[in-house]
């Protein structure tokens, strides 16, 4: 194709994982049964919250709404990708891949912010606790949530607005199963140098910020626990912080060897693995770390599954 600026494009195609028919609906199959699970795990989590008296905290305000942030991203990608593992040709229009990257990077971004925002929420619970229900009032909660979302799209919008400045002339292929930022720079043959720049920048700012955060609210609170002479109360506060923790490593560490390792360590391929990890498994996996390793979510869990009323 000529080139010229990416808004002439139309359309782009998505190559996907694999071309072998057999294997797209393996491949379909496997990740249908993920996205069922997200869905459901996810949804348990937000509804359990609403509706248990017990779970009316921060915490449990935070971990609703980190629910809500990985089932958007995740819906941002799958509902596409699982549809191209049944059509010929997986085309994806030129808006709806700015869309599908806008919206999805921007929720990423959010889900980082809110995570470092779970973490400060626990230094406050464990290092403050009879200052936490007036330093993580209600006000505080949303207002801090609000600003996670600020911060995400705000990060993203300036991205996205450098990108649509470009000109694509290699190729309409995208060696991708969604519009990313990394494959996506490979259809410019404009100088790429700033975009490069700012997408390091931007991750590493958003990386380093949030990391920072998360690091100093958990060494305040080893600290603390380190401190605590009764056993009782340290094998609480490990519960509390534990499943957020996972989280952040599992979340944290695919970021940080997605968008901030060096270009000539690059991969496509490689890409797309890393890719499956925090779009597709990580939101299914949240649900599951949080109630698995938390006990008052589990209670709250039956309790509200037996409050369905199944036919007889």
């Amino acid at each position: 194709m000529a080139g010229g600026n990416c808004t002439e494009v139309e359309e782009f195609i998505l190559l996907g994982f694999t071309d072998h028919v057999t294997l797209q609906r393996v491949l379909f199959v496997i990740f249908l049964l993920i996205y069922i699970i997200t869905i459901v795990g996810n949804v348990e989590i937000i509804v359990t919250v609403k509706n248990d008296s017990h779970l009316q905290t921060p915490m449990y305000f935070f971990l609703s709404n980190l629910s809500f942030l990985v089932l958007c991203y995740s819906s941002v990608v799958t509902p596409k990708m699982l549809v191209n593992f049944l059509v010929e040709r997986k085309v994806i229009l030129y808006t709806g891949c700015i869309l599908q990257l806008f919206f999805y990077a921007g929720l990423a971004t959010t889900e980082c912010y809110l995570l470092a925002v779970m973490a400060y929420d626990r230094y406050v619970a464990i290092c403050n606790p009879l200052k936490y229900t007036t330093i993580m009032s209600k006000t505080v909660c949303i207002s801090l949530v609000v600003l996670c979302y600020i911060a995400g799209f705000l990060n993203t919008s300036i991205h996205v607005g450098f990108r649509l400045r470009l000109t694509c002339c290699h190729s309409n292929l995208i060696n991708h199963f969604f519009c990313d930022g990394p494959p996506l720079t490979h259809l410019y043959c404009s100088d790429i140098q700033l975009v490069q720049i700012l997408l390091f920048a931007f991750a590493g700012f958003n990386e380093v910020a949030t990391t920072s955060i998360v690091v100093i609210s958990y060494c305040y609170i080893l600290a603390t626990i380190l401190q605590m002479r009764s056993l009782e109360s340290i094998y609480k506060a490990f519960s509390t912080c534990s499943s957020h923790l996972i989280v952040v490593c599992t979340f944290y560490g695919t970021l940080l060897f997605m968008y901030l390792r060096p270009t000539s360590s690059y991969s496509l391929e490689q890409d797309k693995i890393v890719s499956v990890f925090y779009v597709v498994i990580i939101p299914m996996l949240n649900p599951i770390i949080y109630s698995f390793r938390n006990k008052e979510v589990r209670n709250a869990m039956k309790k509200t599954f037996q409050r369905i009323p199944f036919p007889s």
